[in-house]
């Protein structure tokens, strides 16, 4: 442990020795940037000054004449004039430094090529030379101010800062050797014991322990040391826990799951897939998947996963006893950390209700076809046959354009309803929703089917509730729903029949029953009669106008009121269709 005292001291040092000596160079170099710029920003703007200064005297030898030189007394800069063609006309503090000779030299090749320029002279001087040029009224240019600085006191200024940050670093440096000395010695002789212990651990001994001394910097290190052996046996159970989570999760996913190992045995299967399957586990488990399995498809797959060993994912139909079913089977190669094959995994999701969906959506497409082709072709064949016949005829005139209104309406209704249905379904439909009295909407609605019934020959009657029944609804499309069933009631109710309309309630609920003594409705067709464009009767919907919309329609805004409807029927008898709503 000394040597790791010896490694710890010197690195500690090392590391801190570098971030000051870094720390003393950036800083250094800031105060040298900064002094240097302040020296020059200084100069210029005494050059411009003094320029100006010359300038609003009236020119150089007005200057001159009047003896304005006087000025320049108070000033630690050297100070020259020079004319426009480069000669000399004044100098006023000239450097020690450097010879008269020399001085006048530098200004002429300065003033020739008008740039600021530093001369280092011998004995470490350097001089500054910064020029300005100093204009007449008319904008020429008269000559320049030439002003000449030492750099030296800068110089002086950035070697008293290096000296204070060496002096910084010597200290800091001794200061943190005794320190850090002092630190490492008490540190690591309880590093030491925990070590031994740790070794202990390692070789299983979960008995061993570490002193734990309370006054000690390093207690928490002993105390973890102990806690860790101690927590050993807990992280198994929990190990143990885990697994039983992810069995649970496998067992209770929505999907039939196997496992099969690398050599083709198969070792796992959730409950998933005894379910969809109907299978017993000791037949299938710790048994070649070839041998046990009964559908050649998957064992295609699975013999193409272990010949290319990549995922791949197929559609199958499989038979299950009396039935057959859509099933997506996923299949992956199961490969460790170094490449080691482990075996596959397959995945059976059952997609027979999505394949069911899709055979409505393209049922539901081709019934829309039919249904505008159907009116399409009427208007059509009927508008030809007026342009290649006697148009004089009225009395033809007026039956095919009655013909071709009727199919027209009937386009247009169905459009219509096509168009409600769906801003209905969209998910941003939302209901005006408000309090109304359903007594009130039931003698409303009623009302527009009084005539209807009477000419049908049809005994039409609503019964309303004794008391006002209030509830949230909006009032327009609730009138929608009612006036389809009510609609529907009478069209396939034949004479002399009866069509009732009873409103009834109870604590929680509003009942509205539409009942008729119509066709009625066979069992195996009521699940189907909200589909869209589903009709009992083809023929008499047709000719009552229909669309097959309406039953779809009413279905989801009895939903968007977070009501239900129900149907019950039984075939020549009637038809009786109840909607329950949830009162105020």
């Amino acid at each position: 442990m000394i040597k790791f005292r010896s490694k710890l001291l010197l690195a500690i040092v090392s590391l801190i020795a570098f971030i000051v000596m870094l720390l003393g160079i950036l800083l250094v170099t800031l105060f040298e940037r900064h002094n240097y710029t302040n020296f020059i920003h200084e100069q210029e703007q005494q050059a411009k000054a003094i320029a100006s200064y010359i300038e609003k005297y009236g020119g150089i030898n007005a200057f001159l004449s009047n003896e304005g030189e006087s000025s320049f007394q108070l000033i630690q800069s050297g100070v020259s004039i020079v004319s426009a063609d480069h000669e000399v006309l004044f100098m006023e503090n000239t450097p020690d430094e450097i010879t008269e000779e020399m001085h006048i030299e530098n200004i002429k090749q300065l003033s020739e090529n008008q740039l600021i320029d530093v001369k280092k002279i011998e004995g470490g001087f350097d001089l500054y030379y910064f020029s300005v040029p100093i204009k007449t009224s008319t904008g020429e240019e008269e000559g320049l101010v030439v002003l000449t600085k030492k750099l030296q006191d800068i110089r002086q200024l950035n070697d008293n800062t290096w000296y204070i940050i060496f002096i910084t670093l010597v200290i800091c440096m001794v200061s943190i050797v005794i320190i850090t000395n002092k630190i490492a010695i008490k540190f690591t002789k309880p590093i030491e014991a925990a070590t031994s212990t740790a070794i202990e651990l390692s070789k299983g001994n979960f008995r061993a322990r570490t002193y734990e001394d309370p006054s000690d910097e390093t207690r928490m290190l002993s105390a973890s040391i102990n806690v860790l052996a101690r927590n050993l046996q807990e992280m198994e159970i929990s190990q143990e826990t885990q697994q039983y989570r992810l069995l649970t999760l496998i067992e209770n996913i929505g999907s039939g799951v196997l496992l099969i190992d690398s050599k083709g045995y198969i070792t796992l299967m959730n409950k998933t897939y005894k379910q969809l399957f109907d299978v017993t586990p000791s037949d299938y488990l710790y048994n070649l998947y070839y041998e046990v399995l009964q559908f050649d498809d998957v064992s295609h797959l699975i013999e193409e996963i272990f010949i290319t060993e990549k995922s791949v994912k197929k559609q199958m139909i499989l038979s299950l006893k009396i039935e057959r079913k859509h099933f997506e089977v996923y299949g992956a190669p199961i490969i460790g950390n170094i490449d080691e094959w482990k075996g596959i995994v397959l995945v059976f999701h059952d997609i027979t209700e999505l394949k069911r969906l899709e055979k409505m959506r393209q049922d539901f497409v081709a019934n829309v076809s039919h249904e505008l082709r159907t009116p399409i072709t009427s208007i059509k064949g009927f508008s030809e046959t007026l342009l290649d016949g006697d148009l004089k005829n009225e009395k033809i005139l007026r039956d095919f354009l009655t013909i071709i209104l009727t199919e027209s309406e009937r386009l247009q209704a169905l459009i219509q309803e096509l168009l409600e249905l769906s801003k209905i379904e969209n998910q941003e439909f939302k209901l005006s929703l408000t309090r109304v009295d359903l007594n009130g909407i039931l003698s409303e609605t009623g009302a527009m089917f009084n005539r209807k019934a009477e000419v049908k020959g049809l005994q039409f009657d609503i019964r309303l509730a004794e008391a006002p029944i209030i509830i949230d609804a909006d009032p327009y499309r609730l009138k929608q729903v009612f006036i389809n069933l009510i609609s529907n009631a009478i069209n396939y109710t034949p004479a002399n029949g009866e069509v009732k309309v009873i409103i009834s309630e109870n604590e929680k609920y509003a009942f509205v029953e539409v009942k008729d003594t119509g066709i009625g409705i066979e069992q195996k067709e009521i699940p189907r009669i909200f589909e869209r464009f589903y009709r009992v009767d083809r023929a008499r919907s047709r000719n009552s106008g229909g669309t097959g919309l309406g039953l779809a329609i009413v279905k989801h805004l009895v939903e968007a009121h977070r009501g239900y409807i129900m149907v019950e029927s039984e075939k020549g008898k009637g038809t009786s269709f109840i909607v329950k709503l949830r009162k105020r």
